[in-house]
């Protein structure tokens, strides 16, 4: 125990008397103590970092019950030499799904041989549980055990069934259980409880948005999990300011929708209406076969030619809505810089092309019926009406501002966590590698100061009341694609020229120098780590954004192994690239792990065959001395509350506060 002088508890004596409410006493005091030295030298929990799921809820939610392959690492260690490889697929999918799992297995099983599972099962579990709980306290699984069975849990964890004098004390808990037609619940709620403490930290690196039909499955599911941070990606921020109200960001919302095919996303998940576009587009381009907008899927998808074609022009109507709004916000925001990018300007309708970069191309679509070419950034009065009724049901929908608030409330720019940092995309640097300033209101900023005032901004841009000040939301459009952007990192987002342009040259997005620097100049990584207060002989930078193309021999350690690169294609729409369907990462006592994984099939195959997500385990860093609490953040601050009562108790020594109780 420390020594501290009179001084310093007369400095402190107005803090220790408000402690001493919760302590009265030396001995509660002592007995706090005492609790918290010995939780400092518990091992690590284990965190799980997952990045990119561009709405694939169906693979992220696999993901999340297998914990990338931890529970069932558990589950072999704990019963391998006892079970068949058989019964422990079995076990291990139930885990995942105890529900739907066991409403096959009761199809199967029958009177006797069915209660004889269930006695069997229940014992499994909590023998794969029990090992779960082994680095948390008493307490801690207490609290995460649920209430309807939180005295038996606790019970049969804590009994040891092959105790002569506590045997049939045990076994006769299981066999009520069944008896009393419990076991279903109790099997439901002890696989969750695995699950809760198999992963204590979840990461989610950015880009829950876009492309995958269920981003509100993913957003319903992080909002049910117990501790979890985010960092929010460009696709997030995109969404953020649709939110907002934000009329650009609004029309990418949509067109990115209509370009993955995921209406039901908008009308079904947030309750967007899109009939307004839906009865615009067909009026407006009837007669356009719009032949570079059928979306990204197999047409079969459809049931019918009406439908596809009816898509097809709701989405280049919303694309070139897009490109005016677009238009109009660069023209109000002339510190963005961006004039560039503003391409309806550049088209010789006549001629049938369009000046990019100072070169002109031939346009593959001329048919813009909406297009003035004397002030081609106007939207006509419909098209008008079409981005007002969708700014209004954006604003209205109480299930996207709920998802959105939760975003903000567990999510920011970037996150130091354990020695690491977390960011989606990168961090602004100049050619040479040195952080890149900018000035905002008369300010310089770069590095860690740059990315706490983006965050900031971020934040104002979505509390501010947008009729006061219409135009703060802007910024969140800026994250979402300009080149200065930490979330994006690239040149430009060429979407105008996808679409228009056949050449392939303008399509070119170049990346910014932290990504052509970073991988060449390892002290560029340790500059980064530094910048942030990070430990750079033990820290890493762990970010997504860019898929890591593992077919094609690229690998997510980077930086000398300084940087850990966890975008592996969540999204369906990378895979045929990466080669993979994502990389996760988790991180205990005993370092950390990189896990590749195989595309997933489905959630029914996973329950009926109990084909798991095939993954690769790749030890990154393993710890020479395991890692306990007391080397956490957690630690650090239950270490800076033992200081604080061993400070209460000198006081409370030295007469400076009086005992309040015995």
């Amino acid at each position: 125990m420390e020594n501290f002088t009179k001084a310093e508890l007369e400095k402190n004596k107005k803090y220790l008397e408000l402690l001493s409410n919760s302590f009265p006493n030396i001995t509660t005091a002592v007995g706090e103590v005492v609790n918290l030295t010995a939780i400092l030298n518990l091992p690590k929990s284990t965190e799980h970092f997952l990045t990119d799921i561009h709405g694939e809820h169906e693979a992220f939610n696999h993901v999340m019950q297998n914990s990338s392959g931890a529970i069932r690492r558990k589950v072999m260690d704990e019963l391998g030499s006892t079970v068949s490889l058989e019964d422990l697929e079995d076990l291990t999918t139930l885990i995942y799904y105890p529900t739907e799992k066991i409403d096959l297995i009761k199809q199967e099983k029958k009177g006797a041989y069915l209660n004889n599972w269930y006695e069997l099962t229940i014992y499994r579990l909590v023998k794969v549980c029990r090992a779960a709980a082994s680095k948390y306290t008493r307490s801690k699984v207490r609290k995460a055990l649920p209430k309807d069975f939180a005295y038996i849990m606790e019970e049969l964890f804590q009994e040891d069934e092959h105790r002569f004098n506590k045997r049939e004390y045990y076994n006769q808990i299981i066999k009520s259980l069944v008896e009393y037609g419990r076991a279903d619940h109790f099997i439901i709620e002890l696989s969750g409880v695995i699950k809760r403490l198999t992963t204590d930290h979840l990461h989610i690196i950015g880009d829950i948005f876009d492309r995958g039909p269920g981003p509100d499955v993913v957003m319903d599911t992080l909002m049910k999990h117990h501790s979890l941070d985010m960092q929010w990606g460009n696709h997030d921020i995109l969404w953020m300011g649709a939110a907002a109200g934000n009329a650009a960001c609004i029309a990418n919302v949509v067109r990115i929708a209509l370009r993955y095919a995921n209406m039901d996303v908008l009308e079904n998940g947030y309750g967007i209406n899109l009939l307004p576009l839906a009865t615009f587009a067909n009026r407006v381009y009837h007669d356009d076969p719009c032949s570079n907008f059928k979306p990204r899927i197999n047409s079969d998808t459809f049931e019918n030619d009406i439908e596809l074609q009816m898509m097809t022009r709701m989405h280049k109507a919303i694309a070139i809505i897009q490109f005016k709004l677009e238009d109009q916000l660069i023209t109000r925001n002339p510190d963005y810089n961006m004039a560039d990018r503003q391409l309806l300007r550049k088209i010789d309708l006549e001629a049938g092309t369009v000046e990019v970069e100072g070169v002109t191309y031939t346009l593959n679509d001329t048919n813009f019926p909406t297009l003035n070419s004397e002030a081609p950034w106007e939207l006509t009065e419909d098209e008008q009406l079409v981005i007002d009724r969708l700014v209004y049901t954006f604003c209205h929908s109480e299930k996207l501002q709920k998802h959105i608030r939760f975003m903000y409330a567990k999510g920011s720019m970037y996150l130091v966590y354990n020695n690491n940092l977390l960011f989606h995309a990168c961090v602004l640097l100049n050619d040479d590698g040195s952080f890149k300033v900018k000035k905002i209101n008369n300010k310089y900023y770069s590095g860690k100061a740059l990315m706490d005032k983006f965050d900031q901004m971020a934040r104002e841009a979505y509390f501010t009341d947008r009729d006061e000040e219409p135009a703060k939301n802007d910024f969140l459009w800026y994250l979402w694609c300009h080149q200065d952007s930490p979330l994006f990192g690239k040149s430009k987002m060429a979407t105008f020229e996808r679409y228009f342009i056949d050449d392939k040259t303008p399509h070119k997005e170049r990346y910014m120098p932290f990504y052509l620097k970073i991988d060449e100049n390892e002290q560029i990584a340790v500059n980064i780590l530094k910048e942030f207060g990070v430990d750079p002989d033990e820290g890493h930078l762990i970010n997504g954004h860019v898929p890591v193309k593992a077919t094609s021999g690229e690998s997510p350690i980077r930086a000398g192994g300084k940087q850990l690169v966890i975008d592996g294609g969540f999204a369906k729409a990378y895979q045929k690239t990466t080669g993979i369907a994502g990389y996760t990462l988790t991180y205990n006592s005993y370092g950390l792990t990189l896990i590749s994984h195989d595309p997933f099939e489905s959630v029914e195959k996973a329950i009926r065959e109990g084909v798991d997500i095939k993954s690769t385990k790749q030890v990154i860093e393993t710890t020479i001395e395991r890692k306990r609490v007391k080397d956490t953040d957690i630690g650090k601050h239950i270490q800076s509350q033992v200081h604080e009562l061993e400070m209460l108790i000198s006081a409370y020594r030295k007469g400076l506060i009086k005992e309040k109780s015995y």
